[in-house]
Order: structure tokens, then sequence, then C-alpha cells
């Protein structure tokens, strides 16, 4: 313990004997191991008390350091939602603006397209609202009769014999589109 052995100990034991007495050399044991215990607790708690403040302080540095990643996350986490926010505005406001562009050109289209003369319609373009030639507006085929009946066209006829015959006033001129619906509507009801 403190680096006493056993002789240096009984030669300890016999110096008390001979100066305290047989009287009191049992009481005065009994005190010095009640102080000695004393002493070694005191000890053992001023040990046991370094190592919880020990403790504690690395329980703090953990601690400091959980709270500094737990920032360091919530600062990232809004970071990239605020990114994520901006970029679904600007996406919308993009998406609005393609569908504003949309509107404007589907508009100018119709504009224009009202004012364009179909060659092979005629001068007047039918709105988009009117069922297309061949159907009716329930989808059933429409009656062939109020149709042009195919026939020679008189320009096919002037480029091919030579001669420049054009149509007459009266004379009905079928369009190729014309005849298609009519071939068509025709193949419907057949």
């Amino acid at each position: 313990m403190l680096g006493i052995d056993f002789w240096e100990f009984v030669v300890i034991g016999v110096v008390a004997l001979v100066v305290l007495g047989p009287e009191r050399l049992p009481r005065v044991a009994r005190t010095a191991g009640h102080l000695l215990g004393r002493f070694q607790r005191y000890v053992t708690e001023v040990k046991a008390e370094i190592n919880r403040e020990m403790e504690l302080a690395e329980l703090k540095k953990l601690q400091s350091s959980v709270e500094d990643a737990a920032r360091s996350i919530e600062t990232t986490v809004r970071t990239e939602m605020q990114a994520a926010q901006k970029e679904f505005r600007d996406a919308e406001s993009a998406l609005s603006q393609a569908e504003e562009e949309l509107k404007r050109t589907t508009e100018d289209f119709r504009n224009t397209a009202a004012g364009i003369p179909m060659p092979h319609m005629g001068t007047a373009p039918r709105p988009l609202s009117e069922p297309v030639a061949g159907t009716g507006g329930s989808g059933e085929p429409m009656d062939a009769a109020p149709l042009a009946t195919p026939g020679p066209e008189p320009a096919r006829e002037s480029a091919v014999s030579g001669t420049d015959k054009s149509p007459a006033e009266g004379d009905e001129v079928s369009s190729p589109q014309l005849e298609l619906s009519f071939d068509r509507a025709a193949q419907k009801q057949g």
C-alpha cells in the first residue's frame, strides 16, 4: 500500500504497544481504523466526482456537436426547401406563360385562318365546331345525294387535250377532297 512490509508493521505495532500501553492500544487502533476507512471513502468519493465531471464534460461536448449537426441539417433542409419552392414557382410561371402563349397562338391561328381562302373548298372556311364532311352531327354517315357527283374536271381535260376550256358559270366543279369524302361515305353505307 505505502511501500511498507510486514516486518515494518510489526515494528510499528511493538512501538505503539510500548508507548500507549495495553489498555489504550485497542481504542487507538479502532479510532485509527475508522479514520482510515473515512479517508478511503473520501478518496473514493473524490475519484467518482472527478469521473462524473469528466463524463459530464464529454456529454456536453457530445451535446454541442449533436446540436451543431442538427442546426446544419436544419439549415441544409431549409435551403433545399427554399430552392425547391423557387424552382416550383419558376416552373409554374413558365407553365402559365406557355399556356398564355398557346392561347395567343391559337387565337392568332383562328383569326388568320378565318381570312384564308381554301382553294379546294371555296373561299369560306368551315368553322371548327361543324362536323367533318361525310358524317352528321351524331356520327352517322350523311346522305351522299347533296354532294357533287364526280366527273371529269375541265382543267384536267384541257391539260390532256390541249384545249383551254374553263368551266362555265353554272357547271359544277368537283374537288378531290369532296370525292374522297363521297367515296368514304359510300364505303360506310355499303
